[in-house]
This record gives structure tokens, C-alpha cells and sequence, in this order.
């Protein structure tokens, strides 16, 4: 649901949530990327940073310079103008991956969770394209979807202690993407060769909110190939 102004929640004495709602939702990621849009355009001085989630945004602001109140009115006067700023039209990225086998895991399980074939499965990812909601967890890692109710699935009881980089795992309505090593509970179906952060670019992600993402099927050859 859409809220019809923006809730404030403080986070300590330099940072404020502002929720414009509460469902991963296209309506709310739309208004969520307008909002940040505006700020980023505004520029408001006192403003140190802003970071988008699902439904909302976490503002970050130097307390010697500003008060929440302050940024409070500047997000509210930017809210009732969000029409005015109109949203860059998505970058539409292909994503290689290698499913199954060694670099999917989880793919057997998948299947049979849903009462199909891993075959089934990857031909159902690969259909579909998803919207980038936002990048979070670690540096890089995208959170896409909505999956298909199809292939909706739980996370790992158990999360697993290292992820490699570039697995693609699903849990719940999401898609997503490790882009280095780390633990994560995710089902991991395939992996990509690509490098989705690298520090030394600019900009370092090489996904972004408002993206959006379609993975495309390349075999344990090819996957050699791109890693060369």
C-alpha cells in the first residue's frame, strides 16, 4: 500500500527512514525512486547521503548543521512535487548464467520443491525480466523480481557459510545476485561470470535501482570462457 505522506522514523541523531510504504510493490518502487530522484536533483547541502530500499529511504544527514525537523520539511516539500520529476527511462542489462551442476546447487531442490523439472526452472527464470528494487546486503547485490508465483521458494533452513561470487539464488518473490563470496541462505540455482562491483569503477555496481534484468542460459564451457 501506498502511504499517502511520508512516514519519518528516526535512527539515531543523524539518519531518518522515510517509508512511503508497505509492500514490494511497482507503485511504491516508483515513488521510492521519484524521492530520490528529487533529493539527488535538490541537493539539499545538509544532506550527507541517501540509500533507496523497498519502500523506503534512509536519509543521512550531518547533526551539526541540520536538524531532523529541517530535513523533514525539505522531504515534504520534495514529496508533493514528485510529479515533476520525470524517471530516466530503465537500462535493460543480460545477465550470462551457467544453471545447475556445480555452479547450481540448489537447482535439483528447486524442481522438486515446485513438482517440476530443473529444466522447467530455468527456462521459467530466463522467461521473465526483473526490476532491480534496490542494491543492498553487501556492496553490488542486487534484489530483483517479483519471481512468478511458480517459482516462488523459501530461503535455506540452513544458510550456507560461503556463497560463491556471481551465484543467483531465489528466495521468497526475489531473484538476486552474490556479487563477491559470503554467507547467504538463499537457493542458489546457477552463477554468472560477470563482476557485478568493482570498486576501482565508476559507478562500482554494475546494477542499479530501476534496472531492469533478464538472465539468458550459456553452458559450463562458455562459463570457462567469460572467466578467462
Amino acid at each position: 500500500m501506498l502511504y499517502e505522506k511520508p512516514v519519518y522514523q528516526p535512527m539515531g541523531d543523524r539518519s531518518l527512514l522515510v517509508e512511503l510504504g508497505d509492500e514490494i510493490h511497482m507503485a511504491v518502487h516508483e515513488r521510492v525512486r521519484r524521492l530520490f530522484l528529487a533529493i539527488k536533483q535538490a541537493s539539499p547541502d545538509t544532506l550527507l547521503y541517501a540509500v533507496p530500499g523497498y519502500c523506503s529511504l534512509l536519509l543521512v544527514f550531518d547533526p551539526l548543521s541540520t536538524t531532523s525537523d529541517r530535513i523533514r520539511k525539505t522531504i515534504n516539500d520534495l514529496f508533493h512535487h514528485l510529479d515533476k520529476f520525470e524517471l530516466p527511462e530503465p537500462a535493460n542489462i543480460e545477465i550470462p548464467v551457467a544453471y545447475g551442476g556445480k555452479y547450481g546447487p540448489d537447482l535439483l531442490w528447486v524442481a522438486e520443491y515446485h513438482k517440476t523439472t530443473p529444466e522447467d526452472i530455468i527456462s521459467q527464470h530466463t522467461q521473465n525480466s526483473y526490476n532491480v528494487y534496490m542494491i543492498g546486503f553487501i556492496p553490488g547485490f542486487p534484489y530483483m523480481g517479483e519471481l512468478p508465483e511458480t517459482l516462488e521458494t523459501p530461503r535455506k533452513k540452513t544458510p550456507r557459510m560461503a556463497v560463491p561470487g556471481g551465484s543467483v539464488g531465489l528466495a521468497q518473490k526475489q531473484t538476486g545476485i552474490y556479487p563477491s563470496q559470503s554467507p547467504g541462505g538463499w537457493q542458489i540455482i546457477g552463477r554468472t561470470p560477470l563482476h557485478l562491483f568493482d570498486p576501482s569503477k565508476n559507478p562500482p555496481s554494475l546494477l542499479k535501482m530501476g534496472d531492469r534484468v533478464r538472465f539468458f542460459r550459456i553452458t559450463e564451457e562458455e562459463m570457462s570462457h567469460w572467466q578467462r
